[in-house]
């Protein structure tokens, strides 16, 4: 009898530790799902909603107004 009640124990612990383990991997799963469910709306709504970019003029000053070189953050430009 004492063998049987000792099994049951064992066998409900192991139980109930897996079902917590269970948990866990059901809640990370589900943590990380509602991360990239934001990460995705935060880049369709950066393409939806583009932030201005301004340019700065540097360098020295042409001789002739026709032409202008400006850096916008993404590159020089020269305009001819």
């Amino acid at each position: 009898m004492q063998n049987i009640r000792a099994f049951f124990v064992v066998a409900s612990a192991i139980a109930v530790l897996a079902m917590a383990a269970l948990f866990t991997a059901y809640l990370t799963v589900a943590f990380a799902g509602i991360l990239v469910l934001l990460s995705i709306g935060r880049a369709i709504s950066t393409r939806l909603n583009p932030v201005p970019v301004r340019a700065k003029s540097f360098g020295p000053k042409p001789a002739s107004r026709d032409i202008r070189v400006w850096n916008d953050g993404r590159g020089t430009i020269i305009d001819l």
